[in-house]
């Protein structure tokens, strides 16, 4: 049987015949031409499938490991290393090389320089074109000799650059080779003499490449419909394990899925969806986004927040999501899925299809529930962002499991003066150990486990975690769960995607009202200090309400004090009185500056945790006579004068022109770009509307003159 015959594609996306041990649903813009072309240029906006390794290799059953490999070769290969894609960064320019050498080994050709650049009067190596040892073509001189012509103008490469942070990152890439493999003629090839058994490992690159796969599991058995029944398993025996759980459809359901995942990505081009069914061909999970929700990644994909209220809540339907915060303080979708089960399995295949089509770019910070499970699989697909567990579920958890208890209200006031008011760890620590030692429950099991757990949810551990704005998490506050309202425990399927439009529209359309808002008012002060009116100029209003709140409250802070001076840093106390009386009331904060570099830091973190400076690092740097905020603590991600376009943008305006794929993406996403530029004021409407009527005409006049 040929590839031809084993594949077919529609626009429902890529189905491998059920003769296969996969069967995958990807959504693309792309039809039928998904398998033949890789857009370089794009990334992984249109050839999610390079990035997808179907791997079931550690799971029981003996699943097969199968790789849904490079698109022009359409060959399933089992390799060690992924094709290069925009993004990787290695720690020096031989661990880039190695891997490109490594991944041109086991693909089957060789590689050279083509060319490098230096720092300007220094021998410092700055950038790197690395391409197919095909490359160009023979000189004149060359081609009268008697050597072998072996180049073809093979276009494979990819371009490295050194960054910032001395770490060289690839910012170009090109896959497609003009000319077959030859595996044994590249093994002796010069370039691959250079690997030996120590380089291929340190070759691999260091940033999360490696969660750039997706785990599905074999299913040997497919229904017609590509997802099985939901009842199949009636009576079947224990054999199968949590490997035969599937999410429970009523009667249409299935129908429903499939017309809706279709349907958005008729109406959507940059819409995303993968599938993953069980043994038996059942539906299992899925995960969507849509184009707009993967755009706001790349402006507030900083904290990320999963709510899974209706798994842990045992609703008819089991939504999880993933939420950020936008620049209005409101939340934002980033993602979401219907799960069969929590177990580790499904978790990494749920983060990992995330992160695929978010360029295996992790948030900075994740919050989530407690589920060890999920723990597991944060650690495994996100091991360098920062975990937390949704504070407000700890003490719900914790005065849940006392609520019995004869003194639960002292203990519920101790509990919360412990968890908000300690400022150092060590002041945690002694003030836990009092409170459970005064009211003999230190062997309580429960304290014991979140004790364990603290510091993934004790705000004193978190100081140096970038939270953003994410609600107050300091305070005990989570995310409001983004279909708060719109989604109960009894919302059917059917309903959900009834609604789902609607809640995205409503939305959408506050976000734009508050941008209006934002832009054409002038919130009202309310001191004189410069700081206030500065930020007014810059900051949303829901945003620069909260920041205008701190300044306020400077009038609170009644003394500063210089405790300790180490060069340019100095080390202040702020004393702070609550209430009117406010000697009777003080509380101590201590506040570094830095004058080298303006810099603030206040040991309530509250630019960590809130995303701007708070009353008592705004009163060090008046004291220090520092008239304005300086830049580094102004996020962009809070500026109502920052243009943010939820459409794909493009890491490249290089494209193939025979390719209409690449023609059709690039001249889309170019034209969404005029559209989103064009909706900011009626002027800029008339401007991008007339632009449009011109080209249009242009376009239509070069047919003419061809005709």
């Amino acid at each position: 049987m040929t590839d031809d015959t084993m594949c077919s594609l529609n626009d429902k996306g890529l189905s491998l015949s059920p003769n296969l041990d996969i069967a995958i649903h990807v959504g693309s813009p792309n039809g039928e031409q998904l398998l033949e072309v890789e857009n370089q240029d794009n990334g992984l906006e249109n050839d999610c499938d390079q990035l997808f390794e179907i791997d079931g290799s550690e799971l029981e059953g003996g699943r097969d490991e199968t790789t849904v490999a490079n698109s022009h070769s359409r060959e399933s290969q089992g390799k060690d290393y992924l094709p290069p894609v925009v993004g990787m960064e290695f720690d020096t320019y031989d661990d880039a090389y190695d891997y490109y050498n490594s991944y041109a080994k086991e693909t089957g050709f060789a590689i050279r320089v083509k060319s490098s650049w230096t720092k300007r009067n220094s021998k410092e190596k700055r950038g790197a074109v690395l391409c197919c040892n095909c490359e160009g073509f023979k000189t004149v001189k060359e081609a009268n000799s008697h050597r072998k012509e072996t180049r073809t103008g093979c276009l494979a490469m990819i371009r490295l650059r050194l960054v910032e942070s001395n770490r060289w990152r690839v910012d170009e890439v090109k896959l497609e080779h003009n000319h077959s493999f030859d595996l044994e003629r590249a093994q002796n090839s010069k370039s691959h003499k250079r690997i030996d058994g120590g380089a291929k490992r340190k070759s691999e690159p260091t940033v999360d490449v490696e969660v750039r796969t997706i785990k599905l599991y074999r299913m040997p058995v497919v229904d017609a419909s590509g997802y099985g029944s939901s009842n199949s398993n009636e009576g079947g025996t224990g054999s199968n394990i949590i490997f035969s759980q599937s999410l429970k459809l009523k009667n249409g359901d299935a129908e429903l899925i499939s017309n809706y995942m279709c349907r958005s990505q008729l109406m959507n081009p940059n819409f995303f969806y993968v599938m993953d069914l069980n043994d038996d061909g059942q539906l299992r999970n899925i995960f969507w986004i849509d184009s707009r929700s993967r755009a706001a990644y790349g402006y507030f994909g900083d904290v990320v927040a999963f709510d899974s209220t209706c798994m842990s809540n045992n609703y008819e339907i089991p939504l999880v999501a993933f939420v950020g915060v936008n620049h209005h303080g409101q939340s934002v979708l980033l993602g979401c899925g219907l799960l069969a089960d929590e177990t580790y399995e499904t978790y990494v295949w749920l983060f990992r299809a995330w992160l695929t089509c978010m360029s295996g770019r992790p948030p900075q910070t994740f919050i989530t529930n407690q589920c060890k499970a999920m723990q597991s699989a944060i650690a495994d697909v996100f091991p360098r962002a920062h975990h937390r567990i949704c504070l407000s579920q700890v003490v719900q958890s914790i005065l849940g499991c006392l609520v019995q208890f004869q003194e639960y209200v002292a203990f519920q006031t101790g509990l919360n003066k412990v968890i908000y008011n300690s400022k150092t760890v060590d002041e945690f620590e002694r003030d836990w150990d009092d409170l459970t030692q005064q009211f003999g429950i230190r062997n309580h099991e429960k304290l014991q486990t979140w004790h364990e757990e603290r510091e993934h949810w004790a705000p004193v551990y978190s100081k140096d975690t970038f939270f953003a704005g994410i609600s107050d998490y300091e305070k005990g506050e989570c995310v409001v769960p983004f279909f708060k309202g719109h989604v109960h425990q009894q919302t059917s399927l059917k309903e959900f995607f009834e609604i789902y439009e609607l809640v995205m529209q409503k939305k959408h359309k506050i976000e734009a009202l508050d941008d209006l808002e934002s832009r054409d008012s002038s919130p009202l002060l309310k001191t004189r200090y410069y700081y206030e009116l500065q930020l007014s100029k810059l900051y949303t209003n829901a945003i620069f309400r909260k920041f205008q709140d701190e300044v306020v409250m400077m009038s609170s802070c009644f003394s500063i004090t210089e405790i300790q001076t180490s060069g340019s840093i100095v080390t202040y106390m702020v004393k702070e009185g609550q209430g009117e009386e406010i000697v009777q009331d003080v509380t101590h904060f201590e506040v570094m500056y830095d004058k080298a570099g303006a810099e603030v830091r206040c040991v309530c973190s509250c630019f960590n945790f809130k995303g701007y400076l708070c009353r008592h690092a705004l009163c060090i740097l008046n004291y220090n006579g520092v008239e304005e905020i300086p830049c580094q603590y102004i996020l962009s991600r809070w500026r109502k004068d920052f243009t943010r376009f939820y459409v794909p943008q493009l890491s490249s305006d290089s494209v193939d022109i025979t390719n209409p794929v690449q023609c059709f993406d690039h001249l889309y996403k170019r034209a969404m770009q005029v559209v989103e530029e064009g909706m900011v004021s009626q002027h800029h409407y008339m401007l991008a509307w007339q632009t449009f009527k011109e080209s249009l005409n242009k376009i239509r006049l070069l047919e003419d003159k061809i005709e």
